[in-house]
């Protein structure tokens, strides 16, 4: 599944990004990579959501959103 279809106050984890490689090398600069654990903190109607990660709060898009594959996992 995609962090898109997630749902806000759950955790995953990262499984692997496909997205241009500009942007998925900006996401691995930020600590986004295979393995990395997440929250979803808000959802905005028109796709946008809040991501928190490595303690840090991130704003991506509905198109970002959709190319990071996760898994449902334990606190």
């Amino acid at each position: 599944m995609t962090i898109y279809t997630g749902e806000i106050h759950k955790n995953y984890q990262v499984i692997h990004v496909v997205l241009p490689k500009d942007i998925e090398r900006r996401l691995q600069a930020l600590g986004l990579f295979a393995g990395t654990k997440l929250v979803i903190l808000n959802k905005k109607k028109h796709g946008a959501m809040v991501i928190k990660m490595r303690g840090t709060r991130f704003a991506i898009g509905k198109e970002i959103a959709q190319g990071i594959y996760v898994k449902e996992c334990e606190s």
